[in-house]
């Protein structure tokens, strides 16, 4: 079967503007939007933009908007799209070209978090052990693979700018929640600022987009409690 790829394409060093391509593409049902994306690279426009790495739903590099809706490349495939499928690059974040989009902003609001184990006790002589139920606190979001298809899905992130977004969230929840860091009331601090959790208005894009599952919005929901907990 063929099937009809639309791009937005944009050079920012030659185009006035973005403007819509559109490739005829040999494809298999079970191919991937990436195995398309791929074909148009390398038979028919080889000036096309994208990025990827693992192809495998491991490194989200290649989150794009398709169809309307944040995915990851590597994890759609035709069949479930039919001939007719529109490619776009993630909205809110700075176009570099076509596909590619400028993520430093996505990782400047990450790293706001302190996305890493925080504490003063000195290292055991093993590793710092936790029980089980300790450990499934915070499973659900040790799951995100920073693809920012989540963050980019939220209409708050459009819109101004300051909120930390879904993903920065996430990796805050990862550490607040693990029975072994010491810093959950540094981080609470910093996510009950103008720029934080309270921004969230629960639309739940973030939680549908997710590639991985994972239970964003419950999340953001345990976040604001414990702010409001924390307080008391």
């Amino acid at each position: 079967m063929k099937a009809t790829i639309r791009i937005k394409r944009f050079n920012p060093e030659v185009d006035r503007r973005p403007y819509w391509a559109e490739y005829e593409v040999p494809v298999d049902p079970f191919d991937r939007v990436l195995d398309a994306l791929h074909y148009i690279k390398a038979n028919l426009d080889g000036s096309l933009a994208l990025r990827r790495s693992c192809a495998h739903g491991i490194c989200g590099s290649d989150a794009m908007l398709i169809n309307g809706r944040n995915r990851l490349a590597c994890k759609v495939l035709i069949k479930d799209l039919g001939p007719r499928i529109t490619v776009e690059p993630l909205r809110g974040l700075r176009v570099i070209k076509d596909l590619v989009v400028d993520m430093e902003p996505f990782f400047e609001k990450y790293r706001q978090v302190m996305p890493w184990l925080i504490t003063d006790e000195p290292p055991p002589p093993q590793e710092r052990r936790q029980t089980p139920e300790e450990r499934a606190r915070y499973e659900d979001t040790t799951k995100c693979i920073l693809c920012a298809v989540c963050t980019t899905a939220c209409p708050i992130f459009w819109g101004t700018g300051e909120f930390l977004g879904p993903a920065a969230l996430v990796a805050a929840h990862r550490f607040i929640f693990d029975s072994r860091d010491q810093a959950a009331q540094q981080r609470l601090q910093i996510l009950a600022d103008r720029s934080g959790v309270f921004k969230c208005r629960t639309v739940f894009n973030c939680t549908e987009a997710c590639p991985q599952g994972i239970e964003i919005t419950k999340a953001i929901q345990e976040l604001k409690q414990a702010i409001i907990l924390s307080r008391t």
